[in-house]
């Protein structure tokens, strides 16, 4: 049985180039054409992709007949129409190249399908990233009846430059652009080289590179996509440092500042019980630990660099959450805290 299971995934394989195209073997038959058209007035490829990955991630495991009865009676999505098999695996193939999110099957039993990477899901990242995106994409796209009940928040940032920058850093090309500092309250234009973008509090920043020799010395600066004015893609080429990572570059910092100057260092934080159980589930950093817990608070460490967009987060917990250490950084909170207090107590 599984040699001749075997086979069938090498025949698989071999039809999986009409993915670049987005063609599920089903659309070749012409006995088939009315089930194509009923696809293709349906939803997209990706609505489907993200459908399986998560009705997979639901179940743990699931027969591909439990995965159709479920698929048929979701008409909204599958028109009441089932998933051929072969369409089913093309799906597979493509759900792995685009989210990196490998969907493998027992081989015995009941033969069911399951996650084989299912941490992936749970990573932070490109693909998991797109992956939660287009669940909540999908989700909104199927809710136009309840539309007026369904409340977002404007990201003002990303529409209009975010794909010219990626298109520059994919071929390592050169940006002119005209950006307005808030510091200096001025536009200047110049030439960049941008070398990696980051999301943070619903906002895009590129990290890029100066290209005039007085700038280009000092590194790297962060640059909010909402404040660029002009931005165009020059024919002037570059070389990214081989030495350099957007990993390294943000290593221990929190939000958008990258304050080498500040060294990653141990944080202790006192955490009312109540603000504990947010901070529990949404971990403010990745080295987030809970070392004491009781009724009344909670005891976090974590190993990050201090610097100023810490500190704003801290402050936005207000009375919920004390710093203990290091000391230095509980002055500074408590300065802070009293310069405030100082401001509402003038009158």
């Amino acid at each position: 049985m599984k040699s001749k299971r075997k086979k069938n995934d090498a025949k698989i394989k071999k039809i999986k180039p009409l993915l670049q195209i987005g063609v599920p073997m089903l659309y070749l038959c012409k006995k088939n054409l009315r089930t194509m058209a009923d696809y293709e007035r349906g939803p997209s490829l990706i609505s489907k992709y993200v459908w399986v990955i998560e009705t997979i991630n639901r179940r743990r495991k699931i027969s591909f007949k439990e995965l159709n009865e479920i698929w048929v009676r979701d008409v909204d999505i599958s028109r009441g129409i089932e998933i051929p098999k072969r369409t089913f695996d093309n799906w597979r193939y493509a759900i792995a190249d685009m989210f990196g999110i490998d969907i493998s099957n027992e081989n015995c039993g009941e033969y069911r399908y399951y996650i084989e990477n299912a941490d992936k899901l749970r990573h932070n990242g490109l693909r998991s990233w797109l992956y939660n995106t287009f669940c909540v994409s999908n989700a909104l796209a199927n809710s136009q009846s309840i539309k007026d009940r369904i409340l977002l928040e404007y990201v003002p940032s990303g529409q209009q430059y975010l794909k010219t920058i990626v298109e520059a850093m994919k071929e390592n090309r050169v940006l002119n652009m005209t950006y307005h500092s808030y510091w200096k309250d001025e536009e200047n234009n110049y030439d960049v080289q941008p070398y990696c973008v980051k999301l943070f509090r619903q906002r895009w920043y590129m990290v890029a590179r100066s290209t005039d020799p007085y700038y280009y010395e000092k590194g790297p600066r962060v640059y909010a996509l909402d404040r660029i004015k002009y931005l165009h893609v020059t024919d002037g080429k570059f070389e990214l440092p081989k030495d350099w990572t957007a990993e390294d570059f943000f290593d221990g910092c929190f939000g958008i500042i990258a304050e080498q100057s500040i060294d990653i260092q141990p944080v202790k934080l006192k955490v009312s019980a109540g603000q504990a159980n947010y901070i529990r589930d949404l971990k403010m950093h990745e080295s987030q630990n809970e070392i004491e817990r009781n009724e009344e608070y909670s005891i976090f460490t974590l190993n990050l660099r201090p610097e100023y967009d810490f500190q704003q987060e801290l402050l936005w917990n207000g009375e919920d959450m004390e710093v203990l250490e290091p000391l230095w950084l509980r002055k500074e909170i408590a300065g802070k805290i009293k310069r405030m207090w100082n401001k509402y107590n003038e009158n």
